[in-house]
């Protein structure tokens, strides 16, 4: 695992850390979770664009139901 060194307030690094603590982590977990969300971002974003993308032109839109025939059996 690799070090990094941040800057921030230091009010609110403390503010973040008795968060942490609140949920029994710790900073430095919150901030490997964010990160990891962070870097997935894109390539999450690539793969709806790429399922969109397939599905386009494959659907058709039809008539809006009714209450009662969305309730059909």
């Amino acid at each position: 695992m690799k070090n990094i060194t941040l800057s921030a307030d230091e009010s609110l690094i403390e503010a973040a850390r008795a968060r942490a603590r609140a949920e029994q982590t710790t900073l430095n977990e919150q901030f490997r979770r964010w990160l990891e969300t962070y870097a997935q971002t894109r390539g999450r974003m690539d793969r709806y664009e790429a399922v969109m993308n397939g599905l386009r032109g494959k659907l058709k839109v039809g008539r809006k139901l009714s209450r009662e025939s969305m309730n059909e059996r």
